[in-house]
């Protein structure tokens, strides 16, 4: 059961956090976001198959799966009973849930551009240390430091500091849970009080975050019922509003 203790509050106490450098392994995240980008069609056709050739196993299975490309012959094929690209992010330790089919094919299908450039933005901090206070990548995040820079960086918005605060900043509108879609703010309960905790949905009942001391940015999902008891509401941007709701 995951447990979530941030209140995004630049002033609390300090927690030691390694260097990015030394948190992620380099081959791990660049597999991760080559995988990611992919599910949003960024890259060409050749880029893919080049990209293809210097990953993981793993890694060529969940590009396989996006692009209809069979793997290299100097990638040996895997065995899975799960979706690939859920496979990939859970073997790495940055999807907390049971692997759920074609998540990448959900938010392609589900977002607009500009929201696919949000999620994109965000899949890109995957692996990064959670710090109380932190706003950038170098230093590491909190759950409102992640969400802050991912929206100013993507698309432009500048977001209150606080989870309490992007719930209730005017340039946001409320949205019913079953009524979701990729680059939604979701917010959660997690210290006993409204907005504690606050997230980006990615589609497919699936968030990502920032979530505690001794963490790193990761995707949840939000049937767990750790999180379906604590889920405090969303709020959506106007101008990354995307073009169908997603599957609750």
């Amino acid at each position: 059961m995951p447990f979530v203790f941030c209140r995004s509050r630049p002033a609390c106490s300090k927690v030691a956090s390694a260097p990015l450098s030394q948190t992620l392994n380099a081959g791990r995240a660049k597999a991760a976001i080559l995988a990611i980008c992919l599910a949003f069609s960024v890259s060409s056709a050749s880029a893919q198959t080049s990209n293809q050739q210097a990953l993981s196993p793993d890694a060529a299975a969940a590009i396989a799966a996006l692009t209809g490309q069979a793997p290299s012959a100097n990638t040996a094929p895997t065995e899975t009973n799960a979706d690939p690209i859920s496979r990939f992010l859970s073997d790495k330790g940055l999807i907390n849930t049971k692997p759920v089919t074609d998540l990448a094919q959900q938010v392609r299908n589900k977002a607009t551009n500009m929201a696919s450039e949000l999620v994109l933005s965000a899949m890109n901090f995957l692996g990064v240390p959670y710090k109380r206070g932190g706003q950038s990548s170098d230093s590491g995040f909190d759950c409102s430091g992640f969400t802050r820079h991912v929206f100013e960086n993507s698309v432009g918005l500048i977001l209150p500091r606080r989870a309490s605060e992007q719930a209730n900043s005017p340039d946001l509108v409320s949205v019913k849970q079953a009524e979701l879609k990729p680059g939604d703010l979701v917010f959660f309960n997690t210290l006993r009080h409204t907005f504690s905790h606050v997230g980006i949905y990615i589609g497919d009942n699936k968030f990502i975050h920032s979530p505690r001391a001794g963490g790193e940015v990761r995707v949840e999902d939000m049937r767990l019922s750790y999180w379906q008891k604590r889920f405090d509401g969303a709020r959506r941007a106007p101008k990354v509003e995307a073009t169908t709701p997603a599957t609750p």
